[in-house]
C-alpha cells in the first residue's frame, strides 16, 4: 500500500511539471550568430582608384557594391569625395556579391549611402532599400551631380599655343610704295631650323625687294623664307628682315601669321 501511494505521487508531481512547462509563456527562439559590422575584421584604405573603387592594405583591389558609376562631368567631384572619406581611414569590409564589398567608416556609417546621400554617386539598387531612399532625398534637393546639367555640350579645347610671335612695322611710306621690317621670334619651347613665314595682306600689297629673306606672291599670299645663314632660331631668340612693297589706298598690317604651318601670335 506505501509502495502504490509513493507511485501515485511521483505521478501527481510529473503531470503538474509538465503542465506548468506547457502552459507559460513560450521559450524565445535562439538567435542566430551575428553577422553585424562590427564583427568584420577591420583594415586600412591605402589607394582610392575612382569613387567606387578602392586598394585595401594587403594589396586587394575591391569594388563597392551598388554604386553606379558617375557622368564624366562629375566625376571629379566623387573622387575627391571618396578620397577624403576613405584614404588612409580604418575601415570595416563585409562582402555583398563576388568581386565587391560594403564598407564601413570608423563610426559605422555605410560609405556608400553616404555616398549617395550627398548626391556624389548613384545607386544601381532599384528595392527601394536605403540607398534608393538616400538618391530620392539628394535628388529632390538637387544636391552633387543633380545640380549639374551633363547634357551640355563639351566646351571646345583652347587654341594651340603659337608657335611665334611676329613683329610686323612699316619704316617708311611715300607714293604707291613702303618699306616694312618684320621680326619673329621663337616661342614655340623648341629649336627651330629652317622657317618659312606666311601671310595675307588685306589691302592688296605686293613685296618687289626683301633683304635678309626669299619671298614669294604668287597668289596674294606671301611666303617668306630664312636666308640660309639665318635659318636657326633658338629657343626664345628672333630673326628680321625687310621688304620694300607698293601699295595703292590703305596699308593695313597683316592680321595673321604662321610659322611653317603653326599659327603666330601678332605682337
Amino acid at each position: 500500500m506505501a509502495a502504490r501511494k509513493h507511485m501515485v505521487v511521483l505521478l501527481t508531481l510529473l503531470v503538474a511539471g509538465c503542465t506548468a512547462e506547457h502552459s507559460g509563456a513560450p521559450r524565445p527562439a535562439p538567435r542566430a550568430p551575428s553577422s553585424s559590422v562590427e564583427q568584420q575584421p577591420s583594415t586600412k584604405v591605402r589607394t582610392v582608384v575612382d569613387a567606387r573603387t578602392v586598394e585595401l592594405a594587403d594589396g586587394t583591389r575591391a569594388r563597392v557594391s551598388l554604386l553606379a558609376e558617375p557622368p564624366s562631368c562629375a566625376a571629379d567631384a566623387a573622387l575627391d569625395f571618396a578620397t577624403k572619406a576613405l584614404l588612409d581611414k580604418e575601415v570595416r569590409v563585409s562582402s555583398i556579391t563576388p568581386g565587391e564589398v560594403s564598407l564601413a567608416l570608423p563610426d559605422g556609417t555605410d560609405y556608400a549611402t553616404l555616398a549617395v546621400q550627398y548626391g556624389f554617386l548613384r545607386t544601381t539598387g532599384v528595392d527601394g532599400g536605403p540607398l534608393f531612399e538616400a538618391e530620392t532625398k539628394a535628388s529632390q534637393a538637387k544636391l552633387g551631380l543633380w545640380a549639374q546639367d551633363c547634357s551640355a555640350s563639351t566646351p571646345s579645347p583652347p587654341p594651340p599655343a603659337p608657335a611665334c610671335v611676329v613683329v610686323y612695322r612699316v619704316t617708311g611710306e611715300w607714293s604707291g610704295a613702303f618699306q616694312a621690317e618684320v621680326t619673329v621670334r621663337n616661342v614655340s619651347g623648341a629649336l627651330v631650323n629652317g622657317w618659312s613665314l606666311g601671310w595675307r595682306f588685306t589691302d592688296g600689297q605686293t613685296v618687289s625687294q626683301a633683304w635678309n629673306a626669299t619671298v614669294s606672291q604668287p597668289s596674294g599670299d606671301v611666303k617668306v623664307t630664312d636666308a640660309g645663314y639665318n635659318a636657326l632660331i633658338v629657343v626664345d631668340g628672333s630673326v628680321s628682315f625687310g621688304f620694300n612693297g607698293t601699295v595703292s589706298g590703305s596699308n593695313s598690317a597683316p592680321g595673321s601669321f604662321t610659322m611653317n604651318g603653326a599659327p603666330c601670335a601678332a605682337g
